[in-house]
């Protein structure tokens, strides 16, 4: 069974050129139930550098369906054996202003988007500058 993966290497995923605001913003919880925001936020600020792009992608998987630490081997083949959206359509860097940067290893970690260190990201030649989609066609 092919694997896919969503992870990057040394590159800075931008916020998306409609983003609508001007600093990083914590998604905003809305009931009992994490959004993907929600989920996504709280894995990376809390854990820079800790997870890739897949972990968090697949953590937000198995919480959304309520998966058991019994199945989720054969879950994440299964969830990665076909192509998943990667951290470009992410709501923190479409809707809430957050810059991603994967290391050499795939690591991330958020930069808001009013920081020194995404302006920095988003000058370097050295790695692949990417930008979040668009969440309206131009």
């Amino acid at each position: 069974m092919k694997t896919h993966t969503t992870n990057y290497y040394n590159a800075f995923i931008e916020v998306a050129a409609d983003c609508p605001v001007t600093t990083g913003e914590i998604p905003p919880t809305k009931g009992n139930n994490p959004s993907a925001a929600n989920i996504q936020f709280e894995m990376i600020s809390q854990n820079p550098y800790q997870f890739t792009s897949d972990d968090i992608i697949f953590s937000v998987y198995v919480t959304k369906n309520s998966l058991i630490a019994d199945e989720l081997i054969q879950a994440r083949e299964q969830f990665f054996s076909k192509g998943q959206p990667c951290l470009r359509t992410s709501p923190l860097a479409k809707r809430y202003g957050w810059g991603i940067h994967s290391n050499e290893e795939g690591k991330i970690a958020l930069y808001g988007v009013e920081t020194e260190e995404y302006a920095r990201f988003s000058k370097d030649q050295t790695i692949k500058n990417i930008s979040a989609m668009r969440t309206t066609k131009k």
